[in-house]
């Protein structure tokens, strides 16, 4: 169904008068004139696609006040602050605020003097914020990050099954559900628990084409973070994600003893430093952050150019959502893991020891092969991950395994020689297992005090890999693994065959293997992307579309940026304008309020509260 004309005309006035833009991009327009027509819809767009303006707009445009389901509290603050600086009338109800603040908001929303008013899904289950809704008059029902709904998902939040009470208590009320991250399988679940199933959905393409996809093997990992740091995101804003909150802490302190400005953050931390680490973050230039994944889906910072992973996420879909978080602006950015064995048998144990019947623990298995192919693929790492995601895509040219295909070799000798071990020590030492670094050691020879104790010396496979290293051992171990010809058990990690490793025993299965090497470092190429990405989908348009600037246009850019800071007052400074925006006035270098209102960016309230201001900086830059 076309939208109404009505509504188009009222979507593509407050698409410029208040965010400043004057077109929509991809699948923008279609999504908001559906909802602004009363329609339903399930929305999938990547980070930095300009999700929050296919709700933003039909709650403006519509009779009433959206009301937005939103997960965390950092999330609603950053939104509402930038609507707010958009001259947008919106508020959050949830845990932070005191009664008083608590009070006036509600009286607000019950006097229809909001535009947009968030909520946390755990709200819904109390009697008075059902009666609060009850009390208003609502435009729409934005369920953000839809994906927490599905049980399989890397961010279950049992409070989401909570919200089908929105369609049996307001079914005239339009509902949108967004998410940058689901499968078709998800997307199902979704529809489902969610009492979607007759909405119509949009898909846009995952492909993050600004960020350049690398996964290198672990040999010692904090030099080699360290190293792609300084010689590739010195001074640069980025995230470095960790598995532990222990590990956090200590990566943190070993960037900071080596000059790099990091700080840690996990559950583990008091709420306030939590929070000053948070504000540092969003407000200051150039500082990394170590965290585990509680940091990050509230996080609406548009120059992260780096995420990197200390260890192998759980999912596909969460290394998407959290590599997402880089390049939100449309430059370049570099999503950067290192990945060893030992990341493997971690996550083999974990699902063999978590909770849940066998199917949970099959979906565990399915994400994790997942997400080993995706580390040991020897095609296009951006193709591999698409295809994850059900979307075809040639080889990119920009990813670790374009700009440096890798080498494959018959690993079916080797493969037989380890799984002789195993074998032998199953039949002729009663049952004897070890983990991969005994076996290791027995196939090349090299007796430790493990080794000697068992008195292994005689066994007919010992010695019968010395022209293998370790660290190529360990490759073969870990690819074993992931082909599923080798599997992991008990909390000791000890090794075992798989009823499929009898294939390659007899020789009716050829086991090819990725070699590892040490890559030189891969070039950064620049991507591209659209208006309304980044922040809120309010922010600027995506800094790939932003003009080069020269030597004189960048020393504005830069006064430009000094200014914006002062004038955030501690706040982001990209709530002001967003460097895309800086960017194309630095350029273009704007003589009147009417010439600097026809930047991509600079809406009415953002022109009266900011413009003569902006001007001021031109005119002495001049």
């Amino acid at each position: 169904m076309a939208p109404s004309s009505d509504g188009s005309r009222r979507a593509a006035y407050i698409l410029h008068e208040t965010f400043g833009y004057d077109t929509f991009r991809g699948q923008q327009e279609e999504v908001i004139g559906h909802v602004i027509d009363g329609g339903d819809a399930l929305v999938l767009m990547p980070t930095g696609g300009g999700k929050s303006l296919c709700y933003q707009i039909p709650a403006m445009a519509r009779p009433g006040t959206g009301v937005v389901i939103s997960p965390l509290i950092a999330l609603m603050q950053n939104q509402v602050e930038a609507l707010k600086q958009l001259g947008v009338h919106a508020e959050f109800l949830n845990s932070s605020l005191d009664p008083g603040t608590r009070q006036v908001i509600e009286a607000q929303f019950r006097n229809k003097e909001l535009d947009i008013l968030y909520l946390a899904p755990e709200r819904l289950r109390s009697r008075q914020t059902l009666d609060l809704l009850a009390s208003g008059n609502i435009s729409v029902f934005a369920i953000d990050e839809a994906h927490c709904v599905s049980q399989w998902g890397h961010d279950f939040r049992p409070d989401y099954l909570e919200l089908q009470v929105l369609h049996e208590r307001w079914p005239d009320v339009p509902r949108i559900a967004l998410t940058a991250t689901a499968t078709q399988a998800t997307r199902e679940e979704i529809a489902t628990r969610l009492n979607l199933k007759d909405a119509k959905q949009f898909v846009s393409s995952f492909d993050r084409p600004n960020i350049q996809y690398r996964i290198i093997p672990k040999s010692g990992a904090n030099k080699q973070l360290l190293s792609f740091l300084k010689a590739e995101h010195a001074g640069d804003a980025g995230i470095v994600y960790c598995l532990s909150r222990n590990s956090t802490e200590k990566i943190a302190a070993f960037l900071r003893d080596n000059g790099v400005d990091a700080l840690p953050y996990h559950a583990g931390l008091d709420a306030a430093t939590r929070a000053e680490h948070q504000r540092r973050f969003l407000t200051e230039d150039g500082l990394v952050i170590v965290a585990t994944i509680a940091f990050g889906m509230g996080i609406d910072k548009p120059d992260v150019r780096f995420v990197a992973h200390m260890d192998m996420p759980r999912s596909v879909e969460g290394y998407y959502q959290e590599t997402g978080r880089a390049g939100r602006d449309g430059q370049p950015a570099t999503a950067w893991m290192a990945y060893g064995l030992a990341d493997v048998t971690q996550q083999r144990v974990l699902i063999d020891s978590s909770e849940g019947n066998a199917a949970h623990r099959r979906q565990l298995q399915a994400h994790l092969d997942g997400m080993l192919a995706l580390c040991e693929t020897v095609s296009c790492r951006r193709s591999e991950l698409l295809a994850y995601f059900s979307e075809e895509a040639t080889a990119c040219g920009n990813c670790d395994t374009c700009l440096q295909p890798p080498r494959t070799w018959d690993g079916t000798v080797a493969a037989q020689k380890l799984m002789s071990v195993i074998v032998r020590l199953e039949n002729e030492r009663n049952g004897l297992h070890f983990g991969a670094g005994k076996i290791i050691n027995i196939l090349r020879g090299r007796p430790d005090e493990g080794t000697e104790r068992h008195r292994l010396r005689d066994l007919k496979p010992y010695g019968v890999g010395a022209d293998l290293r370790a660290v190529e051992w360990q490759a073969v171990v870990r690819q074993l693994l992931a082909q599923g010809l080798l599997r992991v058990q008990g909390e000791y990690q000890i090794l075992a065959l798989t009823p499929a490793s009898a294939e390659v025993l007899q020789g009716k299965r050829q086991v090819t293997m990725r070699q590892d090497a040490a890559g030189a470092r891969a070039s950064r190429s620049r991507g591209s992307s659209g208006a309304g990405s980044g922040s809120g989908g309010a922010s600027g348009p995506a800094s790939g579309d932003a003009p080069d600037l020269s030597p004189e246009d960048t020393a504005v850019f830069e006064q430009l940026r000094t200014w914006r800071k002062d004038a955030a007052e501690g706040k982001p400074p990209y709530v002001v304008f967003h460097d895309a925006t800086l960017r194309e006035i630095a350029s273009a270098r704007p003589a009147t309020l009417d010439q600097l209102s026809a930047v991509n960016g600079v809406g009415a309230a953002k022109l009266d509260k900011y413009g003569e201001q902006v001007l001021e900086v031109l005119a002495a830059a001049s």
